[in-house]
């Protein structure tokens, strides 16, 4: 007899959070449809067209014959590793910035993959300053590449994507981006920029469901992969190969109905108007946010020109009534969830602005919140 509880009736919250995040009810149709991993129907069909679609939006005509998809199964820190642990070879060393928990965590995959690695440590609310990673360059000659997340989803910290890639251009260093939480929410060109590899995730901006990340890589970097992997099953290089010999075939069992929902999520991105038009919403979405919360009397962790439109930090309430988890379920029986703070010297939430969100629920939050702000009621 089965001891696994009823499933509960399902409530359609809004999630206010940087991924998993709400989707479209469509997005999650798309889902309805059994698929077989080695049928040229789904292959040929939707995985080869996702790959054609991401170098599309990656970068421009110019350079994207030098760029190719590979898709990966797993969450997007299980993409990082891949990356990490197949683009460096014995004589390779990575410079990782870190200045929040994503950053973190590749040094800790460096370290676990034993890799040649140094790190740039900038404390959770600063960006990394161009100057002190060309002194570490200069300083360490034996640096080949320079890993970074594009935006730290610890605080909402956009990082200065520009500025670090034509350090890396002039110095010949080869760019990791970890853009999880950026890739098709905010414009950039990889072409242009110079990024060797950059990986993200259904979950995010393309606003798919979770099952599965991607890397966008130039052709050379990807083919000088093998041989290098130190993971069956993490092997970049085996799987890219595997795609591009079998049609986009996975290595092994493909996470079929997350990726038909990511087909459809593609979809609507190109009738949304793209990557700048959903940039423009997320942007709406976050001044919104900020606006209504400081009148309320919230303060964000970060200034203005750092922060990113993908998620924000808010100071907690000094009151000695506050407490986050009665926030987060006052909020939450109204219908929306936010998330927790991840800053060790600061005591914070934080609230995502991506996803199927618009400003006017981004309106409908705030209202919410001013009546879920219990620690003012004791004061009326």
């Amino acid at each position: 007899m089965t001891h696994i509880p009823p499933t509960q009736e399902a409530v359609d919250y809004l999630l206010l959070t940087p991924g998993p995040l709400s989707t479209t009810a469509s997005v999650r149709a798309a889902m309805l449809q059994d698929s077989c991993t080695w049928d040229a129907d789904y292959n040929l069909g939707v995985v080869e067209p996702i790959r054609r679609e991401l170098v599309r939006l990656a970068t421009s005509p110019e350079f994207a014959n030098d760029y190719s998809a590979v898709l990966l199964q797993g969450s997007g820190s299980y993409v990082v590793e891949s990356v990490l642990g197949s683009a460096l070879g014995a004589d390779d060393c990575v410079l990782i910035v870190n200045n929040g928990a994503y950053g973190a965590r590749m040094v800790e995959m460096a370290q676990c993959l034993g890799l040649n690695h140094r790190v740039l440590d900038c404390g959770e609310t600063a960006r990394p300053e161009v100057q002190d990673l060309e002194e570490l360059l200069i300083r360490h000659p034996e640096i080949s590449h320079l890993a970074m997340v594009h935006c730290e989803t610890t605080t909402g910290m956009l990082n200065p994507l520009e500025q670090v890639a034509s350090l890396c251009q002039r110095h010949g260093i080869r760019l990791i981006l970890d853009a999880m939480s950026s890739f098709g929410g905010i414009p950039f060109d990889i072409g242009q920029l110079g990024v060797e590899f950059l990986i993200s995730s259904a979950n995010k901006c393309i606003q798919g469901v979770p099952g599965f990340g991607f890397v966008i890589a130039r052709r050379a970097a990807l083919a000088a992969c093998a041989g290098k992997a130190r993971s069956v099953s993490l092997d970049l290089h085996a799987q890219w190969q595997t795609m591009e010999q079998q049609g986009g075939k996975w290595r092994f069992t493909s996470p079929t109905h997350t990726v038909l929902a990511f087909a459809q999520a593609l979809r609507e991105l190109d009738e949304e108007g793209g990557v700048s038009a959903r940039y423009q919403r997320y942007q709406e979405n976050q001044h919104t946010l900020v606006a209504g919360m400081q009148a309320l009397g919230f303060e964000p962790l970060l200034p203005k020109e750092w922060q990113s439109p993908i998620i924000t930090a808010f100071y907690s309430p000094t009151h000695p009534d506050y407490r986050f988890v009665d926030f987060y379920q006052r909020l939450k029986a109204q219908g929306f969830v936010i998330y927790p703070g991840k800053v060790s010297k600061a005591d914070c939430f934080r609230i995502g602005n991506i996803g199927n969100v618009t400003p006017q629920q981004i309106q409908q939050l705030l209202a919410a919140i001013q009546q879920a702000s219990y620690w003012l009621e004791a004061n009326a």
